[in-house]
């Protein structure tokens, strides 16, 4: 009884992660924003730590690194974001925003909070502490992988 029920809990947090995305997905294509929610994430992260190599842009984001690269192959090719070469190690290439990928962050960021809210709407703010608290020792508890 006890496995069902950690396997019924498992099943609606990988369904309701799967519906958040949907749902922020559906939104950027009704809105035209011209970006998937990863391409989305990447810039953000950008957005808010300035320059980073493949490496920590990949931890950052909890993607692989093939994933990682076609993602940002994508929007170097959309113009958002730029490699660059490691001041220090030539053979290290950073990434980092553009003046267009800044400019387009900001201008969507109202737009992305406003979308992102939806999954929150009806929530007290002792829900939203107790989801966080149990979200994060789940998270925890998963870090400490052998």
């Amino acid at each position: 009884m006890l496995k069902e029920k950690y396997s019924q809990y498992s099943f609606i947090l990988d369904r309701t992660a799967r519906r958040v995305k949907q749902y922020a997905q559906t939104s950027f294509l009704h809105n035209a924003f011209d970006l998937t929610i990863d391409q989305w994430s990447i810039l953000k992260i950008l957005y808010n730590e300035d320059v980073l190599s493949h490496k920590e842009l990949a931890e950052k984001s909890g993607k692989d690194q093939p994933t990682l690269t076609r993602i940002v192959d994508i929007i170097i090719k959309k113009q958002l974001v730029e490699r660059i070469e490691h001041p220090q190690d030539r053979r290290s290439l950073h990434i980092r925003l553009t003046d267009a990928g800044q400019k387009k962050v900001e201008e969507l960021s109202p737009a992305v909070k406003h979308i992102r809210m939806k999954a929150w709407e009806n929530l007290s703010d002792e829900d939203f502490d107790n989801f966080t608290r149990i979200l994060n020792t789940i998270y925890n508890n998963l870090n400490q992988m052998p």
